[in-house]
């Protein structure tokens, strides 16, 4: 029996650090990739940091930026533990819609930034044109992600499949 769990627990470890090894070529940082992988896949509820540190094989001080950037993100939580004196983290119920409505922000800084370049520009510069199409593929954007979270949030609380 316990081969069985030994395997799992080894094919979601290895998964875990193929995900944050995708998550790293897109830009996040390698720590905070790996410790955000270790978490999502992980069979417990939370963890301590010593128990990321000791699964990912590196000190708890070495995660303790990563966490903080992945609570600051809302991916991460920090949870109570009853009897346990130390933090325990768990990936937050509603990460993805969180992390997805935080892009908004995002979303606006790139449309401001195109109507900037444009009012310099000009609409018929080479420049103005690439930046119309920035400004208007970002409100498009903008436009519709909001809808698309409310949506899925929704299905989630409609098909049982979420704690939202």
């Amino acid at each position: 029996m316990g081969g069985y769990h030994d395997r799992v627990g080894a094919d979601l470890t290895a998964a875990a650090e193929r995900f944050a090894l995708t998550l790293a070529s897109y830009g996040l940082q390698r720590m905070t990739a790996r410790v955000m992988a270790a978490l999502l896949f992980s069979q417990r509820e939370s963890m301590t940091a010593g128990e990321i540190g000791e699964q990912l094989g590196v000190s708890s001080g070495a995660m303790s930026g990563a966490l903080k950037q992945l609570t600051a993100m809302g991916m991460v939580e920090r949870v109570p533990a009853p009897g346990s004196r130390r933090d325990h983290y768990s990936f937050r119920d509603g990460a993805w819609a969180t992390l997805m409505s935080a892009q908004n922000a995002a979303l606006t800084l790139m449309t401001t930034a195109a109507d900037e370049g444009l009012a310099i520009a000009g609409d018929d510069t080479p420049a103005g044109r690439r930046l119309t199409e920035m400004r208007d593929f970002y409100r498009y954007m903008l436009d519709r992600l909001p809808a698309l979270i409310d949506e899925w949030q929704r299905s989630r609380r409609t098909d049982g499949q979420g704690r939202l």
